[in-house]
């Protein structure tokens, strides 16, 4: 008797079932192709977080491919060389060493061809290691709130002995390292999942801004780069304008923007890493007056949090996460949340959650 099923049961039950099958139908079908666009201004680490994706989403770099960026790492390595010279007579100090003082004339001196065959010089490659192991470089690095000189210089000039073999090839790491300007929209499709992401990595410097109008259209999220350590910096193109101010002004206009009204908004605090090794050295007070919390780095984030939050008129869903865009496990971990929050919204908006 129990087994038996009336009409109407079973009427209701295959309703229920259509009702499941439908939903299972839509969760694989909604938002399949997300488009993400990758906001932030220049040298925030968009183009990092790019690189990241083809290392964890499509099976990394081949070696042809990290051969590529020889010549980009050897401009990095050199132009930060002669900036930490330049630097140097900016403080009004000297290599301690005398033969460093020759070496970092040499450095000023030294060319790199615009060819792919081209190799790094090992004489140059000593000069470099020696300048950047003289004892007055502390205290130059004590003033580099006063120059610029990239963040991953420390890190080429540490690598400096092996970037001067011959037969160098990259690896992953230098890449991640690598800066080279972003120039009109870059794009890159990958899946995570059961989603197709469509995304799109465009330049950060205020020349490059006016062709993001063309990729507004049915965006699924923004990542919004800000690069936590550059409170105390200004723009290269602008040396009057401190660098997190013109953040906040750009995340300003974006969140409040019409074309996002049903955009979730991803807020990258990047560059956690250099942040934690500034904080002590240089107040961020300093930069902005109302922050009280000192060299603590949680309070100093959630400040900064705090400025760019208070920017959202709009009162659009903001998600923010701490990166390290250059560390592929952090980068890792943050994108399955990042995963997480485009399914969740799609589903919202679909209407089956």
């Amino acid at each position: 008797m129990g087994g038996c099923m009336s009409v109407e049961d079973k009427a209701g039950k295959q309703r229920s079932d259509e009702i499941d099958k439908q939903i299972e139908e839509d969760s694989r079908k909604f938002r399949k192709e997300c488009k993400i666009l990758l906001l932030g201004s220049g040298e925030s680490g968009k183009s990092t977080i790019v690189k990241q994706m083809k290392i964890i989403h499509q099976n990394g770099y081949t070696k042809e491919e990290l051969a590529v960026y020889r010549l980009v790492v050897y401009k990095n390595l050199i132009d930060s060389a002669k900036d930490l010279v330049l630097a140097m007579k900016k403080v009004g100090v000297d290599c301690v060493e005398g033969v460093n003082r020759v070496y970092a004339q040499q450095i000023l001196a030294y060319e790199i061809e615009n060819d792919p065959a081209f190799v790094l010089s090992p004489d140059i490659a000593i000069a470099i290691e020696s300048v950047w192991k003289d004892p007055i470089i502390s205290t130059v690095m004590d003033h580099s709130s006063e120059f610029y000189l990239m963040d991953s210089a420390s890190y080429f000039f540490s690598q400096v002995k092996r970037i001067g073999e011959r037969g160098y090839v990259p690896n992953e790491s230098d890449v991640l390292r690598a800066r080279a300007k972003t120039t009109g929209i870059a794009e890159t499709r990958f899946n995570m999942g059961q989603l197709s992401i469509h995304m799109f990595d465009v330049g950060g410097q205020r020349s490059e801004r006016k062709k993001w109008i063309h990729c507004f259209e049915a965006v699924t999220s923004i990542i919004f780069c800000v690069a936590l350590s550059e409170y105390d910096q200004v723009l290269l193109e602008e040396k009057e304008q401190n660098r997190m101010a013109e953040s906040l002004v750009l995340f300003e206009s974006v969140i409040n923007s019409r074309w996002f009204l049903r955009t979730s908004i991803i807020l990258f605090l990047n560059k956690i890493d250099v942040f934690k090794a500034k904080l002590p050295k240089v107040p961020l007070e300093k930069y902005f007056p109302e922050y009280t919390g000192g060299a603590d780095i949680n309070k100093a984030a959630k400040y900064i949090l705090w400025r760019f939050t208070q920017a959202n008129r709009a009162r659009l869903s903001v998600y923010p996460h701490l990166t390290q865009a250059t560390d592929t496990s952090n980068i890792r971990l943050v994108f399955a949340a990042v995963k997480e929050t485009i399914l969740q919204n799609a589903l919202r908006d679909s209407g089956i959650l």
